[in-house]
């Protein structure tokens, strides 16, 4: 499984992933526009079949807009954003979460709780 890290977290945390064995680049390392919106993000990561790993509620957003069934996305929503924290987190959850991503589902990773839901999301 490939992940696709936003700008908005750190490369330290790109490479703590990769480290751990998990194949990871960052947003601006997989796509070299310099102003990439959101959107072309998304498109990218479904293209090339990542999951985006995020702080930015957007994503979730345009998962419920365009009830797409895919990319999984991963949202943190942590009160420490520093990044050994994020990186604690992520090793931890990962890979007990393999399967729901696989499936396609956005995980929202809270301090002391996980939301799974499924794709496409029904706002219905």
């Amino acid at each position: 499984m490939k992940y696709l890290v936003d700008k908005v977290l750190s490369q330290k945390s790109v490479s703590f992933l990769n480290e751990k064995g998990f194949e990871a680049v960052r947003v601006n390392k997989a796509i070299s526009e310099d102003h990439v919106k959101d959107e072309e993000i998304f498109t990218f990561a479904i293209e090339k079949n990542y999951v985006i790993i995020t702080m930015d509620l957007d994503f979730g957003q345009i998962l419920a807009i365009t009830r797409s069934s895919q990319p999984s996305t991963i949202i943190l929503r942590l009160e420490d954003p520093r990044v050994k924290n994020v990186n604690d987190k992520l090793l931890k959850i990962l890979p007990i979460i393999q399967k729901e991503l696989l499936e396609g589902s956005i995980i929202i990773i809270e301090e002391n709780r996980i939301r799974i839901r499924k794709l496409p999301i029904n706002t219905g």
